[in-house]
């Protein structure tokens, strides 16, 4: 029984407890799925920060906006590049996602409201269930544009929050099929 629970392991399958106990493959069903989800359009705000969660069965990833964003787009893709110069950004994983929100990363004068400290590594994957690494793409007329390398082509799904001031992009990632 060792060799198999170090196989589920190194395969990522194990999630962490919850407050009812340990999550399991019937408590981690999604009716998410792996198609493109896509709703942009043109909005009033900019980008602040872009940070990560590990939950139970899903890995959460946040791009937070000050004021409206105009829609998102998240989809799988052969690789990703940066905007503007179509240079590829190399992400870790055996899948890659890319999420463009319909916010610069700048505001109205064109001063940065967010710079990422290292491109290659936006926030911290360690420990995480299915992303492996957050890479900047840039922001590019209009549009940010994030690489998420992840384990595998798991289900996703997308959804904005907003609360008046502020919007959230938020993209969840399951471990597992």
């Amino acid at each position: 029984m060792r060799g198999v629970a170090a196989l589920v392991l190194a395969a990522g399958l194990l999630v962490a407890p919850t407050a009812a106990g340990a999550a399991d493959a019937a408590t981690c069903r999604t009716a998410w799925g792996s198609t493109d989800e896509v709703a942009l359009g043109l909005g009033s705000g900019a980008v602040t920060g872009v940070r990560a969660g590990r939950h139970a069965c899903f890995d959460r990833l946040v791009v937070d906006v000050r004021g409206e964003v105009g829609g998102h787009a998240v989809l799988y893709v052969d690789g990703v590049t940066q905007d503007g110069s179509g240079t590829p950004v190399p992400l870790r994983g055996g899948a890659q996602l890319v999420v463009v929100v319909g916010a610069p990363s700048h505001d109205e004068g064109f001063r940065p409201t967010y710079a990422p400290a290292d491109a290659r590594e936006l926030v911290t994957t360690t420990g995480m269930g299915a992303l492996r690494q957050v890479a900047w793409a840039g922001s590019f007329e209009g549009q940010t544009t994030v690489g998420v390398g992840v384990r595998a082509r798991t289900p996703f799904r997308s959804f904005v929050l907003r609360d008046g001031a502020t919007s959230r992009v938020v993209v969840d990632v399951a471990h597992r099929w």
